[in-house]
C-alpha cells in the first residue's frame, strides 16, 4: 500500500495543472471577433490561467522530487546510519534505579505529601443556578 501512495498524489497533484492547461488550449483555439483571443478580451483570462497554472507545478515538482528522494523501502530513514552502528548501552531502568539508590543512602526523603492532596478534590464553586 505504500507503493501506490505516492502515485496517487502525483497524480492529484497533474489534475490541476492538467486542467488549467487544457482551458489555455480551449481558450488559445478561440477565435474571437477579430482575430485571436488577445484581441477578443480573452488577455487577462490567460495570463490568469497561467499564473494558477505555474503556481500549480509547485507542488507537482515537489511531489516528484520527494517521490524519487526517499529512502529505500526497509531502511530506517535515519540519515548516515548503518547496520554496523553499535546500539547504545544506556539502560533507562538502570540509570534510575541507581538515581533512586543514591538518593535513599544521602538521607533525602520524597516531600510528605499533605492531608489535603489526599482527600477528595475540594469542590469548585459554580457559575449559575447551584444544585442541591
Amino acid at each position: 500500500m505504500r507503493s501506490v501512495k505516492p502515485a496517487f498524489g502525483l497524480f492529484g497533484a497533474v489534475i490541476p495543472v492538467l486542467y488549467c492547461g487544457g482551458l489555455l488550449y480551449y481558450f488559445f483555439g478561440f477565435q474571437g471577433a477579430t482575430d485571436g483571443p488577445l484581441a477578443s478580451g480573452l488577455g487577462p483570462t490567460i495570463l490568469g490561467l497561467g499564473a494558477v497554472g505555474l503556481l500549480f507545478c509547485i507542488p507537482l515538482l515537489l511531489k516528484i522530487i520527494r517521490m524519487f528522494a526517499t529512502p529505500a523501502p526497509g531502511g530506517n530513514g535515519t540519515a548516515g546510519a548503518t547496520e554496523d552502528t553499535p546500539q547504545s548501552d544506556f539502560d533507562p531502568d538502570a540509570a534510575l534505579a541507581r538515581y533512586m539508590a543514591r538518593r535513599a543512602a544521602e538521607g533525602i526523603a520524597p516531600p510528605p505529601v499533605s492531608a489535603s492532596e489526599t482527600s477528595a478534590p475540594v469542590q469548585r464553586p459554580s457559575f449559575g443556578r447551584k444544585i442541591g
